[in-house]
């Protein structure tokens, strides 16, 4: 029980403590998962969370999901992403009442500009850090670049980019198998 409510507690603070959703949840999640407990590799969380990107749902939701099962099952599922949920869950529940009585306020809108241009820096750091993951071969190289310009020019859905990559990265793990090159 006492690995189950680490893993909530954990995934609590990531969910309360980051500000803009998945992407800047992740220099948190990188820290925690990775750095203090040691739940997963650094590449484990970097699949983690492109299969989270992948599949329907909430980032942060699936990556949690995705952690709390590699470490207790379904139950360590569960625990983990209540943990990452219930921060949000009890503000909104909290201030969704009051939000109209003050959204208006000057103080506050520029509060959320300062917050917009921090969680912007968050998530420039992450694409960095992902970017240093992932990107390690010409064949990286060519798929981050036709990745970019596929999703900002053309209008495609993200499972098709992603599952075209993977089957690019199966193929080619193929054909250097066959041809005997070590990766």
């Amino acid at each position: 029980m006492k690995e189950l409510m680490n893993l909530f507690w954990s995934f609590c603070r990531i969910g309360g403590l980051t500000f803009g959703g998945g992407y800047a949840m992740l220099p948190m999640l990188q820290k925690e998962v990775v750095e203090t407990h040691k739940w997963a590799t650094e590449q484990e969380l970097l699949d983690y969370y492109a299969v989270g990107q992948a599949t329907p749902g909430v980032i942060a939701v699936n990556t949690a999901t995705f952690i709390g099962y590699k470490e207790k099952g379904i139950l360590g599922a569960i625990f983990a992403t209540s943990g990452v949920v219930f921060p949000s869950l009890a503000i909104i529940m909290s201030i969704a009442g009051f939000i109209d009585s003050f959204s208006d306020l000057n103080i506050v809108q520029h509060a959320f500009s300062g917050i917009r241009v921090a969680v912007g820096v968050l998530i420039l750091n992450a694409l960095v850090n992902l970017v240093k993951g992932s990107v390690k071969d010409i064949l990286g190289i060519i798929l981050f670049v036709a990745t970019f310009i596929i999703s900002i020019f053309f209008n495609i859905s993200v499972v098709y980019i992603v599952v075209a990559s993977a089957l690019i990265g199966i193929i080619s793990d193929f054909v250097n198998r066959k041809r005997g090159i070590k990766q």
